[in-house]
């Protein structure tokens, strides 16, 4: 009996280990998330309530005031008359331009690779994943002299136009297109007399809301968040989008920058308000556009 019941605790004792295991590594992989993602997030929300003595000072986690929120928004707006607002502006402006030139080229370029066949197709779908994987920091330099060549450095289209290249929502649309779309549905309106921009137009775009819905969030996003382009082909700082307005801010505080920030009011709780400010319209769009980002992440995860 003792040498039938061993084999069977000794599974187990091995079971157990193995759950130990997997919830000691899932505590370990939750606690880096905690400590390098939630908690300077809590700190960053946490900092414009305290003075700029109080933020080094006192507990990290702790809260001011809403005095001192209300000050900092004073001091940040009296920056350079009100120049964050005409930062986010341009931001808005940029994000929002570039973003309808990419959903006009992106989706009915992956839908020609996906469904049409003509010459150089695969040429082209090489070349439009190659680019897709390049670092963008690779593109800037021929972008630049190609911008400077057509006399555009300064302008708005400076920005937009470089924006509007986006590989990476031409291959999402190829993908749901190629892998979702019902073949006898299109045949069945080819039959009716549907010519391919009718196709395009009244059947294949109306299915694919979910991944034009995931094109445009993340087009929009790393626009909004491009820094690089912008920094180089942008003179003027009433022509800055909001990420190269915050280098000049962070530039203008006297803790980072003595010589520079010395008599202005721009402290570490501006400069953390500025922050925030920044990043909530993409965390608005983000809570707004759950579902639709669900359905089109989960589009292309099935054939027919």
């Amino acid at each position: 009996m003792t040498d039938i019941a061993a084999p069977g605790r000794s599974k187990g004792s091995r079971t157990q280990s193995s759950r130990a295991v997997s919830f000691l590594g899932t505590g370990l992989m939750l606690t880096i998330l905690l400590v390098f993602f939630i908690l300077p997030v809590i700190w960053l929300l946490l900092a414009p309530s305290k003075t700029a003595d109080e933020v080094i000072r006192d507990n990290p986690f702790s809260f001011g005031s809403f005095h001192q929120i209300a000050i900092a928004w004073r001091h940040l707006f009296g920056f350079q008359d009100a120049v964050m607002l005409t930062w986010l502006r341009n931001s808005a402006i940029y994000s929002a331009g570039s973003l309808a030139l990419v959903l006009c080229v992106s989706v009915p370029a992956g839908y020609a690779l996906a469904l049409t066949r003509f010459r150089g197709r695969k040429t082209l779908l090489v070349s439009t994943l190659i680019t897709m994987i390049m670092p963008q920091a690779t593109l800037v330099l021929p972008i630049f002299l190609e911008l400077n060549r057509f006399h555009l450095i300064g302008t708005v289209w400076s920005v937009i136009l470089p924006f509007s290249f986006y590989p990476f929502g031409v291959y999402l649309v190829y993908i749901y297109f190629g892998s979702s779309l019902p073949r006898d549905l299109l045949s069945a309106a080819r039959i009716d007399g549907c010519t391919e921009w009718q196709l395009f137009w009244r059947i294949a775009l109306p299915l694919a809301k979910p991944v034009v819905g995931l094109v445009a969030f993340f087009s929009f996003v790393g626009n909004w968040n491009n820094f690089f382009l912008p920094y180089l082909v942008l003179p003027n700082s009433d022509q800055f989008p909001v990420q190269v307005g915050l280098n000049q801010l962070l530039t203008s505080t006297p803790s980072f920058n003595p010589v520079a920030g010395a008599g202005l009011n721009v402290t570490i709780p501006e400069l953390a308000l500025a922050i925030v400010l920044a990043i909530l319209p993409v965390l608005v769009l983000f809570v707004f556009s759950q579902r639709t980002l669900v359905s089109g992440m989960l589009a292309g995860a099935t054939k027919e």
